[in-house]
Parts: C-alpha cells; sequence; structure tokens
C-alpha cells in the first residue's frame, strides 16, 4: 500500500456503510460489482464525470445508472490506486491521482489506466466524494 493511502486512511478513517476507506473504499466496493456500495461514497449531490461517460452526472440517479452500466462494460472490474496526491482544507480534501481498471472480456484481461480528481467534504464523521473526474491516461507525447 502506498504511504499517502496509509495516511489517508489514518487521517481520515474509514467509511461507514461503505466497507472500506475513503479512496481505497472505492476500489473494494468496484471489484464487489455493487452499483449500491459505490454509492454510498458519494454525497447526495455529487457531480461524476466518469470514465466511461460522455457527459456530466449530477443527480443520484445518474450517478446510479453509470455504475451500473460500468459494471455491464468492465466485467469484474477491479481497481489499483497508484500515485496519489492529497490535500486537505478544514472540512474538504482533494485527491488527484492515477488508477488502473482491470477486467476479462472474452476471456483477454484488459486494463484501462486514467487519471482522476476527486473532492471530498467531511459530514459528520464521514468524509463524502462530491465531485470526481476521471478520464482514460492520454498515451504518451510521440
Amino acid at each position: 500500500m502506498h504511504v499517502v493511502a496509509t495516511i489517508w486512511l489514518q487521517r481520515f478513517g474509514r467509511i461507514e456503510n461503505g466497507g472500506g476507506s475513503s479512496g481505497l473504499g472505492r476500489g473494494q466496493a468496484l471489484g464487489g460489482g455493487d452499483p449500491e456500495k459505490v454509492l454510498t461514497l458519494y454525497a447526495d449531490d455529487a457531480v461524476l464525470w466518469g470514465t466511461l461517460s460522455p457527459t456530466v452526472r449530477s443527480n443520484r440517479e445518474a450517478l446510479q445508472d453509470y455504475f451500473v452500466n460500468a459494471f455491464k462494460v468492465l466485467p469484474g472490474v477491479k481497481v489499483a490506486f497508484g500515485d496519489q496526491l492529497i490535500r486537505v482544507y478544514g472540512n474538504a480534501a482533494i485527491n488527484t491521482g492515477n488508477y488502473t481498471f482491470s477486467y476479462v472480456r472474452d476471456g483477454e484481461a484488459k486494463n484501462l489506466p486514467a487519471r482522476y480528481s476527486f473532492t471530498y467534504v467531511k459530514n459528520g464523521e464521514r468524509w463524502l466524494i462530491v465531485d470526481h473526474h476521471s478520464s482514460a491516461m492520454p498515451s504518451p507525447p510521440k
């Protein structure tokens, strides 16, 4: 586990109902393929511009639709978090970094590297995602 992820866990603790920790909990929930578990990590008014979406998702139903479809497009998806840059500003935090989605399609292992930004706001004892942007990692320049 990366040092930054360890600091994130120590600083922010566990997310209740999500079964994991802030950034890493999302990865575990994705591995479980359960949209409802993923949604517990997001505030009710969260905004998502997902890796697989050409549009911004700005309400609960749209977020749920995104994750239901993502689990269909990326069967058995798992996520591995890479480098993370975490900054904390009182009751808000920003986590910028990269992750790699892995899945199997037609018997072939596939990887989708992506970059992300999560913005969290502390709600009581829980840190909830209020803004999430993710996009496929561009190819290196030639």
